[in-house]
């Protein structure tokens, strides 16, 4: 799990890549825009560190004082009062613009990493979010949660109430082999998590020689160790595992990495630095995971707190990989706090691999458990979390630049402010299986202004007066979100292979700045001889979803429906590439049309850059806890509570995941008894 939400890896190589591919460092920031602030407010309104600690306000952001002497994200290269990094390296720079086929293959590898667990580490975010008493018709607080991760089978969460003798009497989902539960409720407290996604992973460029590596005018011998890999009907894999204190070399078991880094030597000697007897560049990764830590202590922790103190006193234990965590209690508070090992960097900003051979670039500790942002009963009377900005650029401490853009929170946030008052369990399910579009009132008033031949205004005409929503049953949203890959695939086709846009919420921010600038040069389609803009490349990507759509449903766009496209297969993780039907059909499930969409509420994400729109990522559970009420919670989960594919429980929650819809959630032993179906009891030998 701390790999698959390890932040922004996948970013800093994006960005070296397209730097060593010999776009701009310009053109790269105009790529990863920075936040709207001021369209999609962050989780925490205001505050600053004070005394050590931080404090929560209800100014405004430009009304908070911009850092002080006790900034804990000030270091050598840093901006004053910001804790942002300033700086860079011409020789890096050289290096990785020398090495672009190796870093792409690079990018490549590491995204290909976690799908071979069933996971994949891009895209995930999630939902939570909290609402106080005053907005309640119970008078007490409501707290929902969907984690998005990818699609598994068997489902990745467990449901599980733990209710016995010893301390623990909780409520939740857990996984499978983690004793307790990671996210649900107590008899006094509830919780969620959402991914707060710091920058917890650098990569260091290393001068090696040999069994050296060089930090200043030094060379330092590499730690170097042995592991041994079982290899099931085969021999035994050995390693070596050499390291500096920037982590273990990636390089020694990559081809690619390897020649990163002959290449990188080559360059930086010629660029005007020299290292005496420096053989070559290797790459290693620094990463919170790989030193020891706390965190299941801190799920034991939370499974028995009994109030906000102690709810952050057990986050203070948990360090990887960070979350933004939720609470609410049966007393009526609310609260947030962001918990996790940040490291504060020296010089760099961890946009981009970083020099390791110059000691300026080290981490020099980590963000204190005190100076996090936290608050408590917002005077809005909710806090909402998904993965966007936790709070504004007055934070005088850096915890990443590349933050989920808001569109599901703003969404979320406009929902609640919409229910007014008197909320109920089933208008917060309504909200989590919200299923609208934020970046369609932006881009549709554009494509309903751009010239369009005849059968493609037919196709467009799906879009005027179209409500945004996408469920299954909606022409409207096969043909917008069409229109959408394809505007992806020609506008940026001057990206390199494995830097195409996946067209998540960076890239509804990059086309919103576009589409005031007609003559941008992002809109000149690169594989043509003329320049095109704007409104060409709006009337061709229509032009291209409209004949797609016709080739596959029919030339009538009324016919068209989302559900058809965009897909859900959900792949047993030991036998669903068998390559054996009958087995593939038994073990899989699927395929299924579903709502939603990337960058949805209910964000059934897809990836415009793979050829299709089959889902890569999804809200993994479902959970809405009522306080004034434990009973009255409900669940859902994707799939079911058995990995056994006999069993009636395989994935008998799907259908009801699929629509939105959610069971009870029983906390009581006689509720629990009164409406239990089966038991089965383990009896010691």
């Amino acid at each position: 799990m701390a790999w698959d939400l390890r932040g922004n890896m996948s970013d800093e190589i994006d960005r070296a890549t397209l730097l060593a591919h010999g776009l701009t460092r310009q053109q790269v920031d105009q790529l990863w825009p920075a936040y709207p602030f001021d369209r999609n407010p962050p989780i925490v309104a205001g505050g600053t560190v004070t005394g050590g600690a931080f404090q929560p306000t209800p100014a405004t952001p430009a009304a908070l004082p911009t850092g002080d002497a006790q900034n804990p994200g000030a270091a050598a290269g840093a901006t004053p009062g910001t804790g942002r990094p300033t700086g860079g390296d011409d020789v890096v720079l050289a290096a990785l613009r020398a090495s672009a086929p190796a870093l792409q293959q690079v990018r490549a590898d590491l995204a290909a990493l976690p799908r071979m667990v069933g996971i994949n580490g891009d895209g995930i975010g999630s939902n939570s979010w909290v609402i106080a008493g005053k907005l309640t018709a119970s008078g007490k607080p409501l707290l929902a949660n969907d984690p998005h991760l990818a699609p598994s089978m068997p489902g990745i969460w467990y449901q599980m109430g733990l209710h016995c003798s010893c301390p623990f009497n909780v409520a939740g989902y857990t996984f499978s082999g983690v004793p307790g539960v990671v996210i649900g409720h107590n008899d006094r407290v509830a919780w969620g998590f959402t991914n707060l996604n710091p920058d917890v992973t650098d990569l260091y460029l290393e001068r090696v020689d040999a069994d050296r590596y060089q930090v200043g005018q030094e060379w330092r011998a590499l730690t170097t160790r042995q592991e041994t890999l079982k290899v099931a009907g085969g021999k035994d894999e050995t390693l070596t595992v050499r390291s500096t204190p920037h982590g273990p070399l990636l390089s020694d078991v990559s081809d690619e990495l390897r020649d990163l880094g002959t290449a990188g030597a080559t360059v930086a000697q010629t660029g005007g630095v020299t290292a005496a007897g420096a053989g070559h560049y290797a790459v290693a990764l620094r990463w919170t995971a790989l030193d020891p830590g706390r965190t299941i202590d801190a799920l034991f922790a939370m499974d028995q707190a009994r109030d906000w103190t102690t709810f952050r006193a057990a986050a203070a234990l948990f360090e990887v990989p960070a979350q933004n965590l939720v609470y609410a209690d049966v007393t009526g508070t609310i609260g947030y706090q962001s918990p996790g090992k940040v490291p504060v960097r020296g010089r760099g900003d961890g946009r981009l691999p970083a020099p390791g051979w110059d000691p300026a670039y080290d981490w020099t500790g980590y963000l204190p458990f005190d100076v996090l942002p936290s608050v408590t009963n917002p005077a809005s009377g909710y806090i909402v979390t998904a993965n966007q900005a936790v709070i504004g650029p007055q934070y005088p401490a850096h915890l990443t630049d590349d933050w989920a853009y808001g569109y599901r929170s703003q969404r979320i946030g406009e929902l609640i402010g919409q229910a007014g008052g008197g909320i109920t369990v089933d208008a917060v399910s309504r909200m989590q299986f919200d299923n609208r579009n934020n970046m369609a009132p932006t881009l549709v008033p554009a494509l309903l202004a751009a010239p369009a031949a005849s059968r493609v205004a037919k196709a467009r005409e799906l879009l005027r007066g179209w409500d945004f929503q996408q469920p299954r049953s909606s022409a409207a949203a096969a043909f917008y979100n069409a229109t959408w890959r394809h505007l992806m695939l020609r506008t940026f086709d001057e990206l390199p292979g494995g830097s195409e846009p996946d067209g998540n919420d960076r890239w509804f921010e990059v086309v919103r700045s576009m589409l005031p600038q007609a003559d941008s040069p992002w809109w000149d389609e690169r594989s043509t001889p003329v320049v095109e803009h704007r409104d060409d490349m709006l009337t061709a990507a229509m032009a291209d979803a409209s004949d797609e759509l016709s080739k596959r449903y029919g030339a009538d766009p009324k016919g068209w429906r989302w559900g058809e496209l965009h897909q859900l297969t959900m792949r047993n993780a030991s036998f669903g590439k068998s390559g054996i039907a009958p087995i593939e059909w038994l073990f899989n499930y699927g395929p299924a049309g579903v709502a939603g969409g990337a960058s949805v509420v209910n964000a059934t994400s897809w990836n415009a850059a793979s050829g299709g729109y089959d889902v890569t990522n999804l809200p993994s559970m479902r959970m809405i806890v009522d306080l004034s009420d434990l009973d009255a919670s409900r669940w859902i989960q994707l799939t079911g509570n058995s990995a056994h594919a006999f069993s009636p429980h395989y994935h008998d929650q799907f259908a009801l995941w699929r629509t939105g819809r959610t069971l009870p959630m029983r906390w009581s032993e006689a509720r629990i008894r009164r409406e239990s179906t089966a038991t089965l009891t383990l009896r010691p030998a």
